[in-house]
């Protein structure tokens, strides 16, 4: 028995194939027939016939099959979650908010300034020429 190892130097089809071997071993270790594993995914017999033969299959049927084989923690380990980068980590340290803001109301007898926009700069008294 020769057992293949997945790489990117397979070829689609080489993937498919494997993927199809070891879905079928899963099932007969399992002791359930095609028709079996089919009717408890909900997907039909040719459906789990074309996923053992390495042809292409939809996804959701897929993960039909690797439910009832429960094999859905290796799907959950080949695709983690990706959680937040060092750096963003190393940016957010420190930076816990320690207290709540006041309200963002005039204080009384106090003017505020309204926010600057473009062209409310001041005349320039010498514009440049160009």
């Amino acid at each position: 028995m020769t057992i293949n190892k997945i790489s990117s130097l397979m070829t689609d089809d080489a993937i498919l194939l494997e993927t199809g071997r070891r879905l079928a071993r899963q099932r007969v270790d399992r002791q359930l027939t095609q028709s079996a594993l089919a009717e408890q995914a909900g997907v039909s017999k040719r459906t789990v016939e074309r996923i053992e033969a390495g042809e292409s299959a939809q996804l959701a049927s897929v993960i039909r099959v690797l439910r009832v084989l429960e094999l859905l923690p290796g799907f959950d380990a080949m695709l983690p979650e990706i959680g937040p980068r060092p750096m963003d980590l190393l940016r957010l340290q420190g930076k816990a908010r320690q207290r709540a803001s006041s309200s963002h109301k005039a204080v009384e007898g106090v003017r505020e300034e309204p926010a600057w926009r473009w062209g409310d700069e001041p005349d320039d008294p010498a514009p440049s020429k160009r």
